[in-house]
């Protein structure tokens, strides 16, 4: 019997594994003021990491699934996380952050350019003068479509074997729908099939930091994250409040 919820599941066998990014969310907490504010956290693969490496954080999500997973894992490792349930586009926390970071294209998940200004301002209004915000994006949007068949991701759990397949990807109307195949064996050796659909907003350096300079953030470096055999690289900006 399966005691963890399929998203928090299906979560950890697609993104779990992705490490390419971390070096430099931990290069950036290093040289920032406490706490971090991750969003679009999911189930801790960077606030756990960061949490780790001795920083306190917040991690932000608007799934309760993921946020509870969040909240258990920082738990039973005793780090310091504070796991929050919100929408990215739509929080109070009450305090401010040295460093707000949204890893794997959260930005480009928001539904279009009013969101992503609520965002912005957001991220804004919970930093000092001088505190840091990064986001990682996918530009230009369609790099995104491997050149050719990735493997699959895969996992086992409980005695099920989860296997998530990118079946590829294409254009709708200035955005990427990424579409997966997902499969699970049970203890029993059935097969349990369900396919899945991820949208990424089209949205280039230049606009991302038209949108970010609206809500007071300038940005004062651009860095790279390498791509990898399964994943796609990432432009990060980094932006400084006030």
């Amino acid at each position: 019997m399966r005691t963890v919820s399929e998203t928090v599941i299906w979560h950890d066998v697609e993104c779990g594994a992705y490490e390419a990014d971390l070096e430099l969310w931990a290069e950036l907490a290093g040289n920032a003021a406490e706490p971090v504010l991750e969003l679009g956290s999911g189930t801790g693969r960077v606030a756990l990491h960061l949490a780790r490496l001795g920083h306190r954080v917040t991690g932000l999500d608007n799934d309760a699934g993921l946020v509870a997973a969040l909240g258990v894992r920082a738990g039973e490792a005793d780090l310091p996380v504070a796991a929050v349930l919100a929408d990215s586009s739509e929080f109070e926390l009450g305090e401010q952050f040295g460093l707000v970071i949204a890893p794997m294209q959260l930005i480009q998940l928001l539904p279009g350019a009013a969101a992503r200004a609520r965002c912005l301002t957001k991220v804004a209004a919970h930093l000092p003068p001088g505190g840091v915000a990064a986001f990682a994006i996918v530009d230009p949007l369609f790099a995104a479509v491997p050149a050719s068949p990735l493997l699959p991701d895969v996992r086992e759990l409980d005695g099920w074997v989860y296997s998530s397949l990118p079946l590829g990807a294409h254009d709708a109307e200035g955005a990427l729908v990424v579409e997966r195949l997902r499969q699970a064996v049970d203890p029993e050796g059935r097969l349990h099939e369900s396919h899945d659909a991820v949208t990424l907003l089209d949205l280039s350096v230049a606009e991302l930091e038209a949108e970010a300079g609206a809500a007071g953030l300038r940005t004062t470096e651009i860095r790279d994250v390498p791509a990898t055999d399964s994943h796609v690289g990432s432009t990060v900006l980094l932006l400084e409040c006030g």
